[in-house]
């Protein structure tokens, strides 16, 4: 196993849907070659699960702190996680 892989789950809160996040952090963790999923919450918050080198997992938490154009990130909560079954990073249904 490498000690170099961080797996995340992200809970950002804020005015975070209705412009393009999920879009915006797709494109920011296939950049990174991430591994995992993001989608909607019903409570108005984004949830991702992201998966890869401790330095990209970084990366892509830095940039989910701007968001894209649009919106206004007020808190993000991280907690370990396992990394996801799946290669690849995509959208997965609201909840």
């Amino acid at each position: 196993m490498d000690e170099n892989v961080t797996s995340l789950r992200l809970r950002i809160e804020g005015f975070v849907q209705a412009v393009g996040y999920r879009h915006f952090a797709i494109g920011e963790a296939t950049r990174l070659g991430l591994n995992g999923w993001v989608r909607n919450r019903s409570d108005g918050s984004v949830e991702a699960l992201v998966s890869g080198t401790t330095e990209a997992v970084e990366t892509f938490v830095a940039a989910c702190g701007n968001g894209p154009p649009g919106s206004r990130v007020a808190h993000i909560d991280l907690e370990k996680a396992e990394p996801p079954a799946e290669k690849g990073f995509r959208r997965r249904p609201s909840v």
